[in-house]
């Protein structure tokens, strides 16, 4: 059997030149991310039924309108505002991401969660686990039809190498939190200036005038010291 099948990292790389490599989750973790999700999505319908057995009518209809909420944007609304992780995704050490490793949005969030229904079919999520057996990246059908992955979150510290070779400059605390890519791009880019066409370094430093204020040269500079502060 060749050894890339069974490497479980998917490789991208960003329009920055850094090359990332993520870990896709299999079925087993995520079969355990979903009982923990299940569980808590279970407890809180035992509140909702000991309440609602009080309010008569009432209190059916406010259980059929939090079972539809439940099922349908528990998973989008973590998904989407809690860095693509519920409560059983983060547990596990998981989150999902778009194939380029870019945090899923709601379009992402809500294609990949409606296809749930398809995915559950007949029985026991047997269609989801089919497809994730049969894909390279483990992608169930709606992962599948939204360009996500499901991937471990242990993305590693964007610090250079003992080796690395940072331009001179005087270090600068980052002007906003980043995230570990964020950061490790931002040490890329001053690792390989010096090997780059001027002309390519000011395309890149002005990706990050948002961050810099500035553009150039004036933004290069300010990404060298930022760059030296993550190394610090």
């Amino acid at each position: 059997m060749s050894s890339a099948l069974l490497d479980t990292q998917h490789a991208l790389q960003t329009p920055e030149g850094v090359e990332l490599r993520l870990r896709v989750a299999g079925p087993v973790v995520r079969a355990l991310a979903w009982l923990i999700d299940f569980s808590l999505r279970l407890l809180v319908y035992l509140a909702i039924v000991l309440l609602a057995s009080m309010l008569g009518k009432v209190g059916e209809g406010m259980f059929l309108l939090s079972f539809f909420l439940l099922e349908w944007f528990y998973p989008v609304l973590f998904e989407v505002y809690h860095e693509g992780a519920t409560p059983g995704k983060a547990r596990m050490g998981l989150k999902v991401l778009n194939q380029n490793g870019t945090p899923v949005g709601w379009t992402g969030a809500m294609l990949r969660n409606l296809l749930r229904a398809v995915d559950a079919l007949p029985l026991f999520y047997a269609c989801g686990l089919f497809s994730l057996l049969l894909t390279r990246n483990f992608q169930r059908l709606g992962d599948l039809a939204a360009g996500t992955l499901v991937v471990y979150n242990d993305i590693p510290s964007p610090k250079p190498s003992a080796q690395s070779s940072l331009p001179q400059a005087a270090p600068l605390s980052l002007p906003q939190a980043l995230n570990a890519t964020e950061q490790r791009a931002i040490i890329s880019f001053a690792e390989r200036a010096s090997i780059l066409p001027p002309s390519r370094v000011m395309e890149l430093a002005d990706l990050a005038s948002d961050l810099t204020g500035e553009t150039g040269e004036a933004s290069a500079q300010r990404l060298y010291r930022m760059a030296n502060g993550l190394y610090r």
